[in-house]
């Protein structure tokens, strides 16, 4: 019933200092000093929860764990901990959380806000789990579902509340969640609550929150809204960060392939079938691009299915359903539908797209080596995305390591290697003894490379069809970002800027997608807040502006055009006006 995230991580996090006068303490500890995990039994908690954990074979704590759990037993102090998905963070909150309840109290003591619904269940799941032998009532509330159920749920009295922003606030609203004698609030996955737009939500619900109240903020990523979330809700927090700051979990292989925009699906087949034990999810950037995905591998006989915000509740539930169960090997989503999934196992993160937000690719690769498993992130990217990768390498402190496509050879080994393990490690049946009379005189004219050869292509036929006469993906052995060029350079404006939820990147891909030639030099550019600029080859000046013009992009009609260079303007000569002598006169 529980997650894994209990279970002990063996990899070595450091924390990074805090050097902002605004925290109280931090928490330091050098590359080369391990974090001392310690026993659950060693722990000063209540004897109920440790026969809960004992009965779960939970033995050694997580590294944020070992730094929370002691801590907030001991204080009422803020806290902010820093850590990755998968490592242990709803039992650092929730055991101390469960300790310090006072049962005899029919009220509300901690509310916890989460992003999504599924995190919502699953934290009420691991609660339930871990208090199953005290008397702690907890409630989960949730939009997609019945309010008037939940309403008689806490009509009932609780402890502790789990839920999402909006159905939080229009519990209070109906005046059926009341947070006057709250203890502790605690903000799970903070980050992803400020991403799906809950900042306001979140504000609300803090306001209706007694000062005296201990907050708690657990998050993957450390961006500026969650800093300034902290510095308006929060007094001088206690600090804890296990690894830096946006790094990607070290047990995760990183790498990237380049192809040409229409050979991305071909791309992703052939690494699907060059992985023939993969359970993994695809990450798409919009609904159609992910429903356009699935229904190509559905349809090529992949065991797949999508996770976007077309579904509906009933729908969704469906397809997790599967895919926990592991019914489907594969599961093709957007970002939004898949915040909150918590599935342990998980082989392969393959990002069909990169998302806009460097910060969101951390939380798509640390879906995957949980539990002290290895796993593997992998970007099918195009030129023009060699920039992000560069910069996304950067944040994760990681090498993304370039990768060729599998050739259909390679395929076609993989494939068969794990077709002779599977023969190899399968139980036999005794009840088949009394078929092999018959089975050994059908093939007693086959010798054992004729049968060995039959065998195979009863199960291998398809591949090797397939991929007998398909090319291989041709990349070149090394790809490179230009950082200079030969070719002069024209500098252009438009009229959309950071007001316009514009970056880098976004220029980029848009020069990409109109243009539709590999290696175009693009050369510096600026943002401003409604205007930006960029440099590119002076041969595709006419392409740009003929193919940019007057097209809705980012909510603007788009107005390229050649940049004026002050630089080479000579300076206008100011004419001096002579002054003219006013004579003196008796009129002033």
């Amino acid at each position: 019933m529980m997650l894994n995230f209990i279970k002990h991580l063996s990899n070595r996090f450091y924390f990074k200092e805090q050097t902002d006068k605004y925290y109280n303490k931090r928490v330091y500890l050098s590359p080369n000093k391990n974090i001392q995990i310690m026993n659950f039994s060693e722990i000063k908690i209540n004897d109920n929860i440790k026969k809960s954990l004992v009965e779960l074979n939970f033995i050694k704590t997580t590294e944020i764990q070992t730094e929370a759990i002691p801590f907030l037993l001991e204080n009422r102090t803020d806290l902010i901990a820093l850590a990755q998905t998968g490592t242990g963070k709803t039992a650092a909150f929730g055991i101390p959380v469960i300790h310090k309840i006072s049962i005899k109290d029919n009220y509300t003591q901690c509310i916890i806000l989460c992003p999504t619904r599924e995190l919502c269940i699953q934290i009420t799941k691991d609660l339930e789990v871990l208090s199953q032998y005290m008397s702690v009532k907890i409630n989960s509330v949730y939009g997609g579902t019945d309010i008037k159920s939940q309403i008689k749920s806490l009509s009932k009295g609780n402890h502790i509340i789990v839920g999402t922003p909006g159905r939080v606030i229009d519990l209070i609203k109906r005046k059926k969640i009341n947070l006057e004698k709250i203890k502790t609030v605690v903000m799970d996955e903070a980050d992803e609550m400020l991403n799906m737009g809950f900042k306001k939500d979140i504000d609300t619900i803090l306001q209706k929150t007694p000062n005296n109240k201990q907050t708690l903020l657990f998050s993957a990523t450390m961006p500026k809204d969650v800093l300034k979330i902290s510095k308006n809700y929060m007094q001088k927090p206690h600090t804890i960060e296990v690894a830096n700051r946006n790094e990607g979990a070290k047990n995760i292989t990183h790498s990237y392939h380049i192809v040409g925009s229409r050979e991305k699906y071909s791309a992703l087949r052939r690494i699907c079938d060059y992985n023939p034990s993969i359970y993994g999810i695809v990450f798409c950037r919009t609904r159609r691009e992910c429903k356009e995905v699935s229904s190509k591998l559905m349809r090529d006989g992949y065991n797949a299915d999508a996770l976007h915000g077309d579904l509906s509740q009933a729908q969704r539930d469906h397809v997790m359903d599967k895919f926990r169960q592991r019914n489907l090997e594969i599961l093709v989503a957007t970002d939004v539908a898949a915040r909150g999934l918590d599935v342990n196992d998980i082989t392969h993160i393959i990002n069909y797209n990169l998302p806009d937000d460097n910060e969101v690719y951390v939380h798509r690769s640390g879906r995957t080596a949980r539990a002290n498993k290895k796993g593997n992130s992998i970007i099918i990217a195009t030129d023009r995305n060699l920039k992000k990768i560069q910069a996304i390498e950067k944040m994760i402190n990681k090498k993304i390591s370039f990768s060729q496509i599998p050739t259909g050879d390679m395929i076609c080994e993989a494939q068969l290697l794990n077709l002779i393990n599977k023969v190899i490690n399968s139980p036999v049946d005794n009840q088949i003894n009394k078929y092999l009379p018959g089975i050994t005189e059908k093939l007693a004219d086959l010798d054992k490379e004729t049968l060995i050869k039959h065998f195979v292509s009863v199960e291998f036929n398809r591949f090797l069809s397939f991929y007998k006469n398909s090319p291989d993906l041709k990349t070149k052995d090394k790809f490179e970002i230009n950082k200079t060029s030969s070719k002069s350079l024209v500098r252009f404006h438009m009229n959309v800027g950071k007001k316009n939820g514009v970056g880098a990147q976004h220029i980029l891909g848009l020069i990409n997608d109109k243009i539709q030639k590999r290696n175009v030099f693009i050369g510096k550019i600026d943002i401003m807040k409604s205007f930006s600029f960029f440099e590119i080859e002076e041969e595709q000046k006419d392409q740009i502006i003929r193919k940019l013009n007057n097209i809705k992009w980012r909510g603007a009609q788009l107005k390229v055009e050649i940049a004026k260079d002050f630089s080479k303007e000579k300076p206008s000569k100011i004419k001096k006006k002579k002054k003219k002598s006013r004579k003196k006169s008796g009129q002033y």
